[in-house]
């Protein structure tokens, strides 16, 4: 998706956040909810994430910060390994914590706590399997990326590597949606990426759940 244009120079700092989520894990595969459980990558997974680094890598990042969590961490070393930067681990990156439901599948969760699964996906306030709610994942994910992309220059990037549901509710908090609405971003495919970049009225969702580098917008909205 994109929804304005890539280039915000003449508009403040110019800053741009590309948020990328982690390779292919097995879970991932099952359909089992991971959250804060600490599973690494496939084979397929790493190949995802030198792929994709081979893209971020020419957008000339100035810093990566991470999750600390496996996954997610040697996602970003795949970058930082092609630009030689270092890797910021940041525990505030982590996905959702989901206690009760972590490790179990889709259909087991569907099975145990369907009635509670229904009333996160209608956009009430849900303590999914007794965890953390969407808006304390915001609370502490979004402060770590907004102070690394105060560090940048201006016109600089900053890659944040983290997890599917981390990055939705990061968005959402980022560009001002309420919490109800933040189910309307939709999911990132593994190693796929969005972008915010700065804009005259605060950040702005430049691409959503990319798989390739952005292109300018060529258009009247630009």
């Amino acid at each position: 998706m994109t929804s304005g244009s890539f280039s915000n120079a003449s508009s403040g700092r110019g800053r741009r956040v590309i948020l990328w989520r982690h390779g292919q894990t097995a879970w991932n595969l099952e359909r089992r909810f991971q959250g804060t459980t600490d599973i690494p990558l496939t084979d397929e997974g790493l190949a995802q994430a030198r792929r994709a680094a081979r893209l971020l890598a020419s957008l000339k990042p100035d810093a990566i910060v991470a999750s600390d969590l496996a996954r997610a961490a040697a996602t970003a070393t795949e970058l930082a390994t092609l630009t030689g930067l270092d890797v910021t681990h940041d525990e505030g990156l982590r996905e959702t914590y989901a206690g009760a439901w972590q490790g179990l599948t889709h259909d087991e969760i569907m099975a145990s706590y369907g009635e509670q699964y229904a009333a996160w996906k209608r956009g009430e306030a849900v303590r999914r399997g007794g965890g953390e709610l969407e808006t304390e994942v915001a609370d502490r994910a979004a402060p770590v990326v907004l102070r690394h992309a105060d560090k940048l220059p201006d016109g600089g990037t900053l890659v944040v590597t983290s997890h599917g549901g981390t990055i939705r509710t990061t968005i959402g908090r980022l560009l001002g949606l309420e919490s109800r609405n933040w189910e309307g971003l939709g999911g990132l495919s593994n190693c796929c990426w969005s972008v915010l970049g700065e804009g005259a009225r605060g950040w702005r969702l430049l691409e959503h759940n990319a798989g390739t580098l952005p292109e300018p917008v060529l258009g009247d909205d630009d």
